[in-house]
């Protein structure tokens, strides 16, 4: 199947989420990071603003600001695809990029090799923990300079979604960078990596 109709289907699946659902998934979600310690071994950490479905990544991020973690949002460039990240804290001045996202006002964003962990919204993800996204190509480009990286690697990659956005494979091109692990609402699934 290809990428165009594979989105277009898990769309649908999690667009079918009632908003209830939403939030006891993010709810559980929270819950397992915290059993797992995902948010523990790590200082500096990149979220995101759910956007038309994607799984709502709040509760981690107002946990991480109570753990007083460094809290960071994409900032898309103003040419290119390649995003820096933005610190946030609970009064920060924010405002909408060309997609209408809220991005945090931030004189001097860091580039994405500077965070420890990076949690990143997604359409699907497989077995092997290739993720499908929404087809930018923006976390693509921020993430290239790891794969001229073999056994140190930072930040930790971890996709965030519903369990139903699993698939067993998925088509995949060489610049794609696996993830280590995916977290959704009924566990955290890890794959072969870098990372304990």
């Amino acid at each position: 199947m290809d990428k165009y109709t594979l989105r277009r289907q898990l769309k649908a699946a999690r667009n079918a989420f009632k908003p209830a659902e939403r939030r006891h998934a993010a709810r559980a979600s929270l819950r397992l990071a915290l059993r797992h310690g995902l948010l523990l071994r790590s200082q500096r950490i990149g979220f995101y603003l759910p956007q038309g479905g994607e799984f709502d990544a709040h509760p981690l991020l107002n946990q991480a600001l109570c753990m007083q973690r460094e809290c960071y949002l994409p900032v898309l460039p103003r040419r290119g695809r390649v995003m820096r990240f933005g610190r946030i804290g609970r009064n920060t001045r924010m405002k909408a990029n060309r997609y209408g996202i809220p991005e945090p006002l931030d004189a001097r964003p860091l580039r994405a090799r500077q965070l420890d962990l990076l949690l990143i919204p997604l359409v699907g993800f497989d077995r092997q923990g290739y993720r499908l996204g929404m087809g930018g190509g923006y976390y693509d480009a921020t993430l290239a300079f790891m794969r001229h990286r073999r056994l140190w690697r930072k930040p930790r990659l971890v996709g965030i979604a519903y369990e139903c956005q699993r698939m067993d494979a998925l088509p995949h091109d060489p610049w794609d960078m696996p993830l280590d692990a995916v977290l959704t609402e009924r566990r955290l699934h890890r794959f072969n990596s870098n990372h304990p």
